[in-house]
């Protein structure tokens, strides 16, 4: 019994070690890092819309550049400002949240404005969409 007991509390200090290192882990530098592609907005809502398995495998959890125009851009009770890029298609467009950890000059971005964004692709609904976007010149 008391070899359960060590066992069971063996394995409960190894969890909450492990689970202390992953809590504390550095977010990845989406600005130093290298992109995986480039892509324009349209052509990023179309293969999603096309096949999404297939565009899944292509861009999710990857980094990539989006260039696009400004269709509007929003910002939440946080501060934190989504660029929404325009498509062909009116329904859908690319949703890039910008990076709240990155100080960005937001204050330059203009709707009708062509601009750069990097960042992680986490899927597609009705729109794409990217997390921790960085502005790129």
């Amino acid at each position: 019994m008391k070899k359960i007991v060590l066992l069971i509390l063996g394995l409960a200090i190894l969890g909450g070690i492990y689970g202390y290192f992953q809590w504390n882990k550095p977010h990845q530098d989406i600005a130093a890092s290298k992109e995986d592609l480039r892509i324009k907005s349209n052509d990023l809502l179309i293969a999603f819309e096309n096949d999404e398995t297939k565009a899944n495998e292509l861009y999710l959890d990857k980094l990539i550049i989006v260039n696009g125009v400004i269709k509007e851009l929003e910002k939440n009770e946080m501060g934190e400002t989504t660029v929404i890029l325009a498509t062909e298609n009116d329904m859908s467009s690319i949703i890039c949240n910008l990076d709240p950890l990155v100080k960005h000059n937001s204050k330059s971005l203009k709707v009708g404005q062509s601009v750069n964004l990097k960042g992680l692709c986490s899927g597609y609904l009705m729109d794409v969409v990217l997390d921790r976007c960085v502005i790129k010149n």
